[in-house]
């Protein structure tokens, strides 16, 4: 009998993961306790932005195998596997909120009625299937076999779909190998799947970050598997994702030396990027790290050697490397139009953390206009898919949500570009440059071509 799966969460992570096994044939419920998320995916849509997302839950929905409902009761005694995709944010002492994780478990042990196996995605620190074993284990009155599994997820949000598809590593920390095989059996049908479609419609951001060759590349399936300890699948995601963090702020601390003597950090980073042992990725200086992981997952590291009285000064430094790139723009932008920013008006291009998401969470480019208008400017933005969750998150009389990169750039002192979308990135500056108080563009990104804009007559700072 083919497994039924549960998958609690419908966010980036939970929504893909339960499109793209549907698509690969599995029945799939769908768990949410937002009753208007669940109806959105009932319509064959996804609450939030993300390429390909639609096609694969209309998809799903209309063949019958993606069923989202708000009920536990209704999903968790119809399945075998149970995977765990809640937020975890984070506490303001800096630990990890796993107030979610545990109420999910609570309800998956109270609904189960027979064999399970549970799959923590979401990203937790270290010891945490520890503490569902023995919550499993006072809960689990009716003598059920549950088995704890980690499979961190390690997909980008604005390629999450083909990540999920065409993944570079399946980490399975499990202490059953029964259940590690479950989960790899899944796995290698969705690879199956992924040899059958056409991706072109969600791979706009695919390659940020990675070679153009990925896909000729990626190794055959049987090599992409990683069994660990539970201790380390869960300690593995949040070292990858704190290493990464660490190079964007190794590469805005090489690029403050670049400001300062005349070298250029694009030349820089292509030169070390040019080592193998090194790589190009994430070597890319600018507004700094944001959105739902990185900021989270340094900090939940930092508290987690903290706990266990480990000194991780390096990820200290990395933090405040990053809180301190606001004031770097600040400074750059003073160079461009003057020490007093009272009464200017700045186009922000850019609100989501990264492009090709419509998601906000820590978005530097947000912090980036609380502290201009705090200044005292009037901030003009546009972004072309995250402006709605924006305006749930910041408001202002001098904060203007414009509906095209034209409406943003009118009067204005200075153009910002805070997130590089690929409208921004092939914009014609030219055809608004007329419409511009000062023709100054303040490239956050390093995403223009610098040579073409200062030659069209534009004052041009990157990083």
């Amino acid at each position: 009998m083919q497994d039924i799966i549960s998958i609690v969460g419908t966010g980036f992570v939970g929504l893909t993961t339960a499109a793209v096994f549907a698509n690969a044939g599995y029945r799939t419920y769908t768990i949410d306790t937002d009753e208007n998320k669940i109806n959105t995916i009932k319509s064959g849509k996804s609450p939030f932005y993300e390429p390909g997302i639609d096609g694969f839950v209309e998809r799903a929905i209309t063949i019958g195998n993606l069923i989202p409902t708000t009920s536990y009761s209704e999903s968790i005694p119809n399945s075998n596997i149970v995977f765990i995709c809640v937020g975890t944010p984070s506490n303001e002492d800096g630990s990890v909120d796993l107030k979610y994780v545990f109420e999910s478990v609570s309800s998956i042990i109270e609904n189960a009625n027979s064999d399970l196996i549970i799959v923590q995605k979401s990203t937790v620190p270290v010891e945490t299937a520890r503490r569902l074993e023995k919550m499993i284990q006072e809960k689990n009155k009716k003598n059920i076999k549950i088995d704890v599994v980690s499979a961190p997820e390690f997909l980008r949000e604005a390629s999450a779909v083909f990540d999920t598809l065409f993944f570079d590593r399946l980490v399975v920390g499990a202490r059953n190998n029964e259940a590690a095989n479950k989960i790899i059996e899944i796995y290698k049908n969705v690879d199956s799947f992924s040899k059958v479609i056409n991706y072109e419609k969600f791979i706009d951001y695919a390659f940020n970050n990675t070679s153009k060759k990925y896909l000729d590349n990626l190794p055959l399936f049987e090599k992409r598997i990683l069994r660990t300890k539970v201790e380390s699948a869960e300690l593995l995601k949040v070292t990858a994702n704190s290493f990464l963090a660490m190079k964007i702020s190794f590469a805005n601390s090489i690029a403050r030396i670049c400001d300062e003597t005349g070298a250029i950090s694009k030349e820089v980073m292509d030169g070390i990027g040019m080592d193998s042992r090194i790589g190009r990725s994430f070597l890319y200086p600018g507004l700094g790290y944001s959105g739902g992981c990185f900021p989270k997952d340094v900090s939940g590291m930092i508290n987690t050697a903290n706990e266990y009285n480990v000194d991780f000064g390096i990820l200290e430094e990395v933090k405040k490397i990053n809180s301190g790139q606001i004031n770097i723009v600040v400074n750059k932008l003073k160079r461009l139009i003057g020490e007093n920013l009272e009464g200017k008006k700045i186009t922000v291009l850019g609100l989501s953390f990264k492009p090709g998401t419509s998601d906000i969470r820590k978005s530097q480019s947000i912090y980036l206009i609380k502290r201009l208008i705090k200044l005292g400017t009037i901030v003009n933005a546009f972004d072309p898919k995250a402006t709605d969750e924006a305006k749930k998150e910041f408001n202002d009389k001098n904060l203007n949500y414009m509906n095209s990169i034209e409406s943003a750039c009118q009067s204005s002192d200075c153009v910002v570009i805070a997130t590089e979308w690929n409208e921004f990135v092939n914009f014609d500056y030219n055809s608004i440059k007329e419409t511009l108080n000062n023709k100054n563009i303040l490239d956050c990104r390093n995403c223009l071509n610098k040579d073409k804009i200062t030659e069209s007559g534009f004052n041009y700072i990157g990083f």
